[in-house]
């Protein structure tokens, strides 16, 4: 595809609605908060804080900057900004492929549980029999696959749209309906008695309680939140306007993405110690621990169907970020219409997929490196070593190698003082890689 038909987005609010879509997730209401109760909460928080608004504002610059300027999905761009480095292009969209392929399964739990919650056959206040129904769930093939392969079809449906009527579009009206659901959320939990200690253990300042876990925990988790790394953020920056602001895009993104984060935090804890559950309780918390809640809560059906509809669309709005990256490699690279390129990357995902999905059942013994299932592999492989890395390559190509051409279209359309700028460099070449390469190591370690 031509620069000249290359689509662009119709308004800066729908790129920082999408990109801001891309970057909140699952992430902000399903990892943050499950993150921050296995932390010690404001041990966790503050620390991504800061480094969301230091080091994953500087990645996010420089994917967006890579993106603008080589107008093309992550392999296209890399070919015309530095050849060398296409490999490193293949592997961004390797690393897309594979975190929608286990994020696609965890998608179907949303909605499966959205569609348990219509019904409030899933509302059960034990805790064990909660454990026991999720795990009933995820071990039967056909609904495991059927739900995964359903929020699949939704979103190849909106990526078969151009970007401007699929995911521009179904950003500008899910985004404000998530937030607001949110909203209705968190002041409900909060009149709960009891609800206070929750927000100590996210907000009281605490020095004692930091730990060098929490902090690397931290740092990977602002690569996951602001959605970096595998060039998701760079085909999103393809599709900018020449005219359109930079930095003042990437940091209403930044903003963003913390505040949704929040949001989740605030959406969940001071449920969880109102009703004295266990906010360490990991990846569970919202799938085992939640419905323990609205069982108890008053009208606790018309809640659990407003949470669980909010993990949807939060899933929803980040996913089609990634199937993006697949489809706008096909479009840009092998000239794919863009329904066409849809379809079959959709349909790659549901046979690829399937690994991950039936790791909780039929897949459960097949085990790699001692105790890692197909689900484990998939994550280990985007979190651990894909992600890192292409933030690496990102940082690398946009501070040093095009750092004339980032220069010249940060300048372009920002006003930014040359202070400003040369600290924006030295965070992109000296302080984020050294703590793109802490977590890394520590993570292969």
């Amino acid at each position: 595809m031509s620069e000249a038909q290359r689509k662009t987005w119709t308004s800066r609010i729908g790129f920082i609605l999408a990109s801001a879509g891309a970057a909140v997730g699952l992430g902000a209401i399903w990892k943050f908060p499950y993150m921050a109760g296995t932390n010690g909460g404001s041990a966790f928080l503050f620390p991504y804080i800061l480094m969301t608004f230091t080091v994953g504002l500087a990645i996010l610059i420089a994917e967006i900057a890579l993106g603008k300027i080589g107008k093309g999905g992550i392999v296209t761009a890399y070919r015309r900004l530095a050849p060398v480095w296409i490999p490193a292009g293949y592997l961004g969209v390797l690393c897309g492929f594979m975190v929608l392929c286990f994020y696609s399964a965890i998608g179907g739990w949303t909605l499966a549980y959205f569609a348990e919650s219509l019904t409030g056959s899933g509302l059960i206040a034990d805790q064990s029999q909660l454990g026991q129904h999720f795990g009933s769930f995820v071990s039967d093939p056909v609904k495991a696959l059927g739900f995964q392969w359903l929020f699949l079809l939704i979103n190849g449906m909106v990526v078969a749209l151009d970007v401007t009527k699929g995911i521009e579009r179904l950003s500008k009206i899910l985004m404000p309906l998530l937030c607001l659901m949110m909203i209705v959320l968190i002041v409900r939990g909060l009149m709960l008695p009891g609800a206070e200690a929750g927000l100590a253990f996210l907000f009281k300042f605490d020095p004692e309680a930091f730990t060098w876990s929490a902090l690397l925990q931290a740092m990977g988790f602002t690569f996951f939140s602001l959605c970096v790394g595998c060039g998701c953020m760079l085909t999103y920056g393809s599709y900018l306007n020449p005219k359109d602001n930079l930095i003042n895009g990437c940091a209403w993104i930044s903003v963003l993405a913390v505040i949704a984060s929040l949001l989740g935090g605030l959406m969940i804890m001071p449920s969880v110690f109102a009703f004295g559950l266990d906010p360490t309780a990991g990846p569970g918390l919202t799938f085992i621990t939640m419905p323990a809640v609205f069982a108890q809560l008053p009208f606790g059906q018309f809640f659990a169907i407003l949470f669980y509809l909010c993990i949807v669309v939060a899933a929803i709005t980040s996913s089609v970020s990634m199937i993006e990256i697949t489809v706008a490699f096909l479009v840009d690279e092998h000239r794919f219409t863009r329904v066409s390129a849809s379809i079959l990357s959709t349909l790659a995902l549901a046979v690829v997929g399937a690994l991950p999905c039936l790791s909780f059942g039929i897949l459960s013994d097949v085990k790699f490196f001692g105790s890692k299932t197909f689900f484990d592999v998939f994550d280990f492989f985007t979190s651990n070593i894909s992600l890192p890395v292409g933030g690496l390559v990102i940082l690398y190509l946009a501070g040093f190698k095009c750092w004339p051409a980032v220069r010249n279209e940060i300048l372009s359309t920002s006003r930014i003082s040359e202070a400003q700028l040369k600290f924006l460099r030295l965070m992109m070449i000296g302080f984020s890689p050294i703590l793109v390469l802490i977590v890394l190591i520590s993570g292969l370690i």
